[in-house]
């Protein structure tokens, strides 16, 4: 792959089928969130369960950071045959994971943006949500 993001007019397989993959990385990564958030309760001894949805916050957020960092997907993601890449075309670093992490979850925490995403990934040559487009970033298809 040269410097950048794949071109999807020449290297269309990159992106073939991203969206659906996303959206089933993204159920993956939703019932892992919600079952670590869920199994941390029950450790605090039900204490957890009183702030539950900050708690999945937390976990939400550390865990797509951490994963996107270390290896520029997460876990859902890496099912699903798919990595992150920056506009250089490079893995994702630990600030650019935190910056992409950070703007993924504001995004789906208000309806519009998250339906714009979906919209943009559906219709754009290379797939990017709304994050993606203002941080250069996209999800492509694992190479080789």
């Amino acid at each position: 792959m040269t410097a950048g993001l794949p071109d999807p007019d020449y290297d269309a397989v990159f992106y073939d089928g991203v969206p659906a993959k996303r959206l089933i990385a993204w159920v993956i990564d939703s019932v892992i969130v919600l079952a670590a958030s869920f199994v941390l309760a029950l450790l605090s001894v039900g204490l957890l369960f009183f702030v539950f949805f900050a708690l999945v916050f937390v976990v939400n957020a550390t865990y797509r950071w951490i994963t996107v960092a270390q290896g520029s997907a997460t876990f859902g993601m890496r099912v699903m045959a798919l990595e992150l890449r920056g506009p250089d075309g490079a893995r994702l670093d630990g600030a650019l994971a935190a910056w992409h992490t950070g703007l993924f979850i504001l995004a789906s925490m208000f309806v519009i943006p998250q339906v714009i995403s979906m919209v943009l990934i559906a219709t754009q040559p290379r797939r990017q949500g709304l994050h993606d487009l203002f941080l250069g970033t996209a999800a492509i298809n694992r190479p080789g």
